[in-house]
């Protein structure tokens, strides 16, 4: 299979990296949820990382 920018693995990791952006919104307007922010804003981190090794290999096919 060949993978070309866009594929559908980067669109799922855009897709869950939006969704963290979204939670960690919500949870803002909610007090003594500061720890579950950073551990989201982690999370997000590291599909960040995925995401821009994922072009990598998408773009050097």
């Amino acid at each position: 299979m060949s993978y070309e920018a866009g594929s559908k693995e980067c669109r799922h990791l855009i897709e869950a990296k939006e969704s963290l952006l979204l939670a960690m919104e919500s949870l803002s307007n909610i007090n003594s949820t500061d720890i579950l922010q950073i551990q989201i804003k982690e999370i997000y981190n590291k599909l960040e990382l995925l995401h821009d090794k994922r072009k990598k290999i998408e773009f050097s096919s």
